[in-house]
């Protein structure tokens, strides 16, 4: 394991009045700001390609844009409002960032390398309000949403950790918070993602996690964009799931199930559902029978992750007998199931987890 705690200098920590985060700005309004500094609105586009296809961390980097508006952009803009609090990277090539930004909350954001697959987990929010009980995210509860900016530069910085020759292949948003509770930054950021001037990755390369919120599902799929739909199920029935999920207790698996149907109807993307499996909590054979049973008849992939411990939480892995067990059930029964390889352990790398762990750290000391 590396571990590199990084103080990262940006605009946002220079004295003086704060700078506009460019990276919320969208090509339109970025187009009216430069009319209004006596620009050519073409630029805009100029200067997404430096950031997203380029890589520039600076204006001055930006060389075929006139001087005189490189000035102009630093001295209303940061690239970057955040800083790197903590880099690890694992044996396997995960590579994890906690990102400090720039009111102080921190969230994590990772680097997945797998095969010739480049894929990044980021967050939605500092903090998670969903409650589920054997998530590090939500132990503190929710602070805010970030903006679309603030999810772009998790993005920018973990693509900026891949030499020149390779590019990010696979977007999730399934890091720190529920995606689906902050749909306006998520949308925002992933429509600059998915453009051409953006990182270009096309929709069906794009995930959104969720625990299940019927209503955003439903203003997901009127949105119109194909994106993948994950939706985190953690257990086969409401008794269980209200204990593990404790926002089913006002949802139920059925109307979660229904939004993720209507989903599939109007976009036409084959549904994921996510199980964490916790060892002698969710892992029995009725739990994979009683799974079988409600995914019967629908176009899924089932994701079964063995847990990922976390320190001060009770739940453990599977042993490798149960997991075994649980596939074979699901598997005979006919359901597409992938039991997903397990990454960067060693630092952390499950949701929340190293800002939690660096915070109690920081609380011993």
């Amino acid at each position: 394991m590396v571990s590199l705690p990084l103080v990262t200098t940006t605009d946002s920590e220079s004295s003086g009045p704060r700078k506009n985060h460019l990276l919320n700005w969208s090509l339109d309004q970025l187009k009216d700001w430069l009319q209004e500094q006596g620009q050519k609105p073409f630029r805009a586009k100029q200067i997404r390609r430096w950031l997203f296809s380029g890589r520039a961390t600076s204006f001055e980097e930006m060389t075929d844009l006139p001087a005189k508006l490189r000035a102009q952009l630093e001295e209303h803009f940061a690239i970057f409002n955040a800083t790197e609090a903590v880099v690890s990277k694992s044996k396997d090539g995960t590579e994890k960032i906690l990102v400090r930004l720039a009111d102080g909350g921190e969230v994590e954001c990772v680097l997945l390398r797998d095969g010739p697959r480049r894929s990044i987990c980021v967050s939605s929010q500092v903090g998670c309000a969903m409650g589920c009980v054997f998530c590090a995210s939500g132990l503190d509860g929710v602070d805010r949403n970030l903006t679309g900016g603030e999810i772009l530069e998790q993005m920018l910085r973990l693509q900026q950790r891949l030499p020149a020759d390779e590019r990010l292949s696979h977007i999730v948003m399934m890091g720190m918070g529920e995606p689906l509770a902050n749909l306006p930054g998520v949308l925002a950021a992933l429509d600059v993602a998915r453009s051409e001037d953006g990182l270009g990755i096309s929709p069906r390369r794009i995930t959104i996690s969720t625990v299940g919120l019927p209503p955003a599902i439903d203003k997901l799929a009127a949105a119109g964009i194909p994106y993948n739909l994950a939706v985190s199920l953690h257990a086969p029935n409401d008794e269980l799931r209200s204990e593990l999920v404790p926002v089913n207790r006002k949802i139920g698996i059925e109307p979660v199930l229904q939004a993720a149907d209507r989903y599939f109807h109007a976009s036409g993307r084959r549904l994921t559902f996510e199980y964490v499996l916790l060892g002698g909590i969710n892992d029995g054979d009725e739990h994979a029978r009683q799974l079988s049973q409600i995914l019967r008849g629908r176009s899924v992939m089932m994701n079964v992750i063995p847990y990922n411990p976390v320190a001060g939480l009770p739940y453990r892995t599977p042993s490798g007998a149960a997991i075994a067990r649980f596939r074979a059930i699901l598997e005979s029964a006919g359901v597409n199931v992938n039991f997903r390889q397990r990454k960067g352990d060693e630092i952390n790398a499950a949701c929340g987890q190293l800002r939690r762990n660096r915070g109690g750290q920081k609380a011993a000391t």
